[in-house]
């Protein structure tokens, strides 16, 4: 009993383990929730808020460009050997410990606007990032909503791939008991068998897509675990959308960001034509400088008073000799501190430098052809990316019209072909039509109700990118 009771334990242990290892494996998800994860986690909206933000600290960075330029610098180090005394500017030939120190400033005055068009064509950049980077949080929004009801598109062809089995099979067992009891025809039989190998075929080509589906989701969203969508049919029928194509191409001209990025762009080449010509004209610049020195040879000498020496020379005076004597002032040797020598030795230079261009290997004039060039680039850039649009927003647009037009139809063909195979199957039941009349309305009926899913959910995607073009974005 004990050892049953472990055993029982453990198995309960391994079931409780596996389902909250099932419950971290998988989570399900709506689509708001689906987005707000995307947003926290898709590498390429990441990158584009990346590339935004060195767009901003560019753009601090060139400003930056118009405060002064102040350096200070201190060096210390040891001379031996033959040099130049600091202090006395003589020739010594000993150790020397020496300091210079020294405060820089230094601050562009003019060089033909350089500065201020670089200013301005970073930000014209900056601008552009910003739309680009809402650019990328738009169609990353737009692209999960495309993923998520390509899934539900799937679920559903699924359900009815499975809903097609199932009245197979059913047949199939009520043809087997006529089949086992020699009656009927016993190719219907095998040939419903048939047909249900077929239908599993079609189930596992939707299980595949479904998880293809559910995949580009999963890659969106860059989760680990795998994606269960909350999902319910709100199918309530379809609404005509009322903008033309022309205006929502004209919307979109005016709100869709990749256009006014694309306009930034412009706008920042067009800039980078006048920070060109800048090489043309002179630059002035103002300086100022504070420096000083120290060195360990540098001594004061402070008078202590007077002494009388003997000299070398004499007198004679009467025939003896007398030696002359001189009052010689006294000295002691003090070593000048360190603020102290830096204090005196300070000096000072104040100036404006003038650096006039004159000949530069057609340097100026060869950059400026390649700034203009660029503008022209950034200007067609521009044009095709309108032309892009207006395509994308008429085949968006074109699909979406002939979608909504085929769902009607196809909601009158599933039921007429509802109508038809209700008819067929009870003439099938009762043995007056053949197995091909049977299964030709059958198929009929359910490539009806596949149109009719498809067509839905053409008729949602393409109706989102329109809206994703009117700027109608979560």
């Amino acid at each position: 009993m004990k050892r049953k009771s472990s055993i029982i334990i453990i198995i309960l242990f391994l079931v409780i383990l596996s389902a909250k290892a099932q419950g971290f494996d998988s989570k399900s998800l709506s689509l708001s929730e689906c987005i707000t994860i995307a947003l926290d986690n898709n590498i390429s909206y990441r990158q584009s808020i990346i590339q935004r933000e060195a767009a901003d600290v560019n753009y601090r960075q060139t400003r930056s460009r118009l405060l002064p330029n102040i350096n200070a610098d201190f060096n210390y180090g040891t001379n031996t050997g033959r040099s130049i005394d600091p202090f006395t500017n003589s020739y010594i030939d000993q150790q020397l410990n020496f300091t210079n120190v020294g405060l820089n400033l230094g601050n562009q005055i003019f060089n033909g606007f350089e500065i201020l068009n670089s200013i301005q064509r970073d930000k014209f950049n900056l601008s552009a990032a910003k739309a680009e980077e809402e650019q990328a949080r738009q169609r990353l929004i737009l692209d999960v909503a495309i993923a998520y009801y390509q899934v539900l598109n799937n679920k559903d062809l699924l359900e009815l791939a499975r809903l097609r089995y199932q009245s197979t099979d059913e047949q199939a067992r009520r043809l087997k008991s006529l089949y086992e009891e020699g009656e009927g025809n016993p190719a219907d039989y095998t040939d419903i068998v048939g047909q249900l190998k077929n239908d599993e075929t079609v189930i596992t080509e939707t299980k595949s897509r479904l998880e293809q589906a559910k995949l580009e989701l999963k890659q969106l969203l860059n989760v680990e675990y795998d994606i269960e969508l909350d999902y319910e049919n709100r199918e309530t029928g379809l609404g005509q959308f009322t903008q033309s194509a022309q205006q929502v191409y004209e919307n979109a001209l005016k709100d869709m960001p990749s256009i006014e990025a694309r306009e930034f762009r412009v706008h920042a080449a067009e800039e980078n034509i006048a920070v060109a010509r800048s090489l043309y004209v002179p630059r002035v610049d103002f300086f100022a400088q504070v420096n000083s020195n120290y060195s360990s040879l540098a001594n004061l000498f402070n008078e202590t008073g007077s002494e009388v020496v003997e000299t070398a020379g004499f007198v004679t005076v009467d025939g003896t000799d007398y030696s002359v004597f001189r009052n010689e002032q006294q000295f002691t040797q003090e070593s000048i501190p360190f603020l102290d020598q830096l204090n005196n030795n300070l000096n000072t230079v104040i100036g404006i430098s003038v650096d006039i261009p004159i000949f530069n290997g057609f340097r100026a004039r060869q950059n400026i052809q390649l700034r203009k060039l660029e503008f022209q680039d950034s200007q067609l850039e521009l044009e095709n990316a309108k032309n892009d649009l207006e395509t994308e927003v008429r085949t968006a647009h074109n699909l979406m019209t002939a979608a909504y037009e085929n769902y009607n139809l196809f909601q009158e063909q599933v039921l007429a072909y509802e109508d038809s195979f209700s008819v067929n199957e009870v003439r099938f039941n009762n043995g007056v039509s053949n197995y091909v009349e049977y299964i030709i309305s059958k198929n009929n009926l359910d490539r009806a109700r596949i149109n009719l899913r498809n067509s839905y959910y053409e008729w949602l995607i393409r109706r989102k990118i329109l809206e994703f073009y009117m700027g109608q974005i979560y």
